[in-house]
């Protein structure tokens, strides 16, 4: 699953990877990304000649599912073009959600360690996810997950869809709506590519979000 993440890296090396402007305002570092709040996405939509980088809230419920409907902050791969509930946002509103790493919590004996997760040469990650027109008319998504892949795989038994550049530009184009034309095009980061290591439990609360987050945690290296 992808529960919580970090972005902290400045625009550039973000915006170069999509061939995009820097946004006007960039966006603050946050080492502590957790659901229930506003996010940086990247979208498209059938009017938009390129893509847009804005906030999306971190939490799936279309206008049209009602307030009492499910929030969910993932969606599988394996579903999310066939689930009722996703498959007109996989057909038409594919996002990207840039981050630095992600957070996966192993259960031990002394109870859940965290790890943090991230590419070996420390660039931003690209994660799959769709998104969604709320009630109040903006626009929410969720992360699209998969089968962990490599080392992630000593952690969890699930990890986002970080896709790798050639993918990026087809899975935010909305005249791809196919799903056997999207799975022939579209294609995963390198798992060789991705790294771990221990860190703090101060990540467990949301209100804690600073850099020495994501530094190795000695007692348990």
């Amino acid at each position: 699953m992808c529960g919580r993440f970090a972005l902290f890296t400045d625009p550039p090396p973000v915006t170069i990877r999509l061939g995009l402007p820097d946004p006007e305002t960039g966006w603050a570092p946050r080492y502590n990304v957790a659901p229930g709040t506003w996010i940086t996405g990247v979208r498209r939509t059938v009017f938009d000649a390129e893509p847009t980088i804005g906030d999306l809230w971190w939490g799936y419920r279309p206008a049209w599912a009602g307030s009492k409907a499910p929030q969910p902050i993932n969606a599988k791969v394996e579903t999310v073009a066939t689930s009722r509930y996703f498959q007109a946002a996989f057909k038409r509103h594919r996002c990207l959600v840039p981050a630095d790493g992600w957070y996966e919590w192993l259960p031990t004996v002394s109870g859940k360690q965290p790890y943090y997760l991230c590419r070996e040469d420390r660039e931003p990650l690209f994660l799959a996810g769709i998104c969604a027109e709320r009630a109040d008319g903006s626009f929410g998504c969720a992360i699209v997950t998969e089968p962990a892949r490599g080392i992630a795989r000593n952690i969890h038994d699930r990890m986002p869809l970080a896709l790798d550049d050639e993918s990026l530009a087809p899975w935010l184009d909305p005249d791809l709506t196919d799903r056997d034309a999207i799975s022939s095009v579209v294609r995963h980061l390198d798992a060789a590519l991705v790294t771990h290591w221990p860190v703090s439990t101060r990540v467990n609360r949301p209100a804690n979000d600073d850099p020495s987050l994501i530094e190795p945690d000695p007692a348990n290296g």
